[in-house]
């Protein structure tokens, strides 16, 4: 919801000054024509002609925003007076990998309902009320790494906004009749799980990215969620829901001393004593070079193309963004949606993805669907791309439009205020501020830094086409057949090892064998 300041006037004064702005723009626009006319003249004839000045942007420092605050937690403040809203949001060290074995589903339903399931004080039904006649938003989940709890409300509001806020994050009710819908939701949810060729693709890509025994790729079942009960709940929000694992970012309509004040009083005497969370685990395992095929009667193929990854902290991770916004991540400035989609009309989106991971080595993943007789060949074009850009240097223009691109867009990271609040957050929670305060203010000096040799180097060093495990979802007789102008050897790409990989029961996750596999 929008808010806007008008200032008291009357009418017909009102009246005149909007009379009087038309007449001035009027003899504005006269006075000014031939000035627009001459510039016009100069105007280049084609956009690649265009010229601009260089981008001149300081971001902002996060160290004039950051309080530790007495009660715990770290906090960003940053007052924003342009509307009468505050945003208020609070990350939570916690997770999925905090889930006990046979209780999987626990943190994303204590995430869900912690803010969805009533408080001490009011029933769910009046909480979501009050909210409502408050033209408040309150929202709560848990995610993989982390949960995260935030609200929107009138600046007028924000004293209440923050009681209720209070006994969310102390005494939330979790209201059994919430839970048993949520958990009704989830179990129609997990009879889908077949039904979208893409939820196949991601889970399975987890498994050949960071391997079967990784945190990741234990899933909630219907045996798992319906195991878990208003006590468990109560028991891991005591447990991880205290200001040791909180952090904090505030923007809005108020005065920063007192929102640190009112910060304070929100965090301060917590009713339970809370445990820190530990780091997420980092045992992850990347698959053997093959070709993995999950058979799957829909009418295009999904392919995954993974190799190992780094961390973000690598003396690479500069040089590895530009490399792949060259090779995959620039969109139609980039070789592969070039090559795959412009040049062979294979696929309408052709991609690759590749950046430092966070907490554990996140893997490099190109990707595209094509119809099931091409799927061999767009994977050749996908591995030749990456080949090339190892074996030869890219251009000067490429580089160019690369580093423009991350520089270029790096003030969008912090249009408002609150989308600053947010960023340093982020910086905050991964420990990225503790390492590299000045991460922001040497950004693009670091960008611009990459050379032409840099991007071969990385490419060479992380592009190895033996290593890539190659994952594809569909028909597969169809896909080994190929087409019959392009014949390839689709196992060879990927070092000739073929594996099928099961389709999963929705409910249980367990491989779905075939009568072969049971004999």
């Amino acid at each position: 919801m929008l808010f806007t300041h008008h200032s008291a006037s009357l009418p017909g004064s009102h009246f005149c000054r909007i009379a009087l702005g038309v007449l001035a723009m009027g003899l504005a626009a006269a006075s000014f024509s031939p000035a627009l006319s001459a510039a016009d003249e100069a105007v280049p004839d084609r956009p690649e002609k265009l010229r601009f000045a260089p981008l001149n942007y300081e971001p902002p420092n996060p160290r004039d925003y950051r309080v530790g605050l007495k009660s715990g937690p770290v906090a960003y403040v940053i007052p924003d007076r342009e509307l009468p809203l505050v945003n208020i949001v609070i990350h939570v060290r916690a997770g999925d990998f905090l889930d006990p074995e046979g209780k999987e589903g626990l943190s994303g339903i204590a995430g869900h309902l912690v803010a969805r399931g009533g408080i001490a004080s009011k029933s769910a039904e009046e909480l979501e009320e009050r909210l409502a006649f408050l033209a408040a938003q309150l929202h709560s989940s848990v995610n993989e790494e982390r949960g995260q709890i935030s609200l929107n409300l009138l600046s007028k509001d924000l004293d209440e906004g923050l009681g209720l806020l209070r006994e969310v994050l102390t005494a939330p009710r979790f209201q059994q009749d919430k839970l048993d819908l949520f958990r009704q939701q989830l179990v129609q949810g997990m009879k889908q799980r077949n039904d979208d060729s893409s939820s196949i693709e991601q889970r399975e890509l987890d498994r050949l990215a960071y391997g079967g025994k990784f945190w990741r790729n234990r899933y909630e079942t219907q045996a798992s969620v319906d195991s878990i009960t208003r006590e468990d709940l109560i028991g891991y929000h005591k447990r991880w829901f205290h200001p040791t694992n909180f952090m904090v970012a505030a923007s809005g309509d108020f005065d920063r001393n007192a929102m640190v004040g009112a910060l304070e009083k929100l965090f301060s005497d917590w009713p339970f004593p809370g445990e820190a969370a530990p780091p997420a685990p980092t045992n992850i395992e990347f698959a053997e070079p093959g070709l993995y095929l999950v058979n799957k009667d829909v009418n295009q193929g999904r392919v995954g193309i993974l190799l190992p990854g780094f961390m973000r902290e690598s003396p690479d991770n500069f040089a590895v963004a530009v490399m792949n916004m060259i090779l995959g991540g620039g969109g139609f400035t980039s070789r592969i949606m070039n090559r795959v989609r412009s040049d062979e009309g294979l696929a309408y989106s052709a991609f690759s993805l590749f950046r430092g991971g966070v907490y554990y080595p996140t893997p490099f993943h190109a990707g595209f669907q094509s119809k099931s007789p091409t799927v061999a060949f767009a994977t050749s074009i996908v591995l030749e791309e990456m080949r090339r850009i190892a074996r030869e240097p890219v251009t000067a223009e490429e580089l160019q439009t690369a580093k423009r691109a991350f520089i270029d867009n790096l003030p969008r990271r912090f249009t408002t205020k609150s989308q600053a609040a947010d960023a340093f957050l982020e910086e905050e929670i991964t420990g990225r501020f503790a390492r590299e305060p000045d991460f922001w203010k040497t950004y693009r000096s670091k960008i611009d830094a990459v050379t032409l040799e840099d991007v071969q180097r990385v490419a060479q060093k992380h592009l190895d086409p033996k290593r890539v495990a190659i994952l594809v979802v569909g028909q597969k007789a169809e896909i080994l057949k190929g087409h019959p102008d392009h014949k390839l050897d689709f196992p060879g790409l990927a070092g000739g090892r073929v594996v099928d990989v099961p389709l999963r029961d929705q409910m249980t996750m367990k491989p779905i064998l075939s009568d072969n596999d049971k004999k």
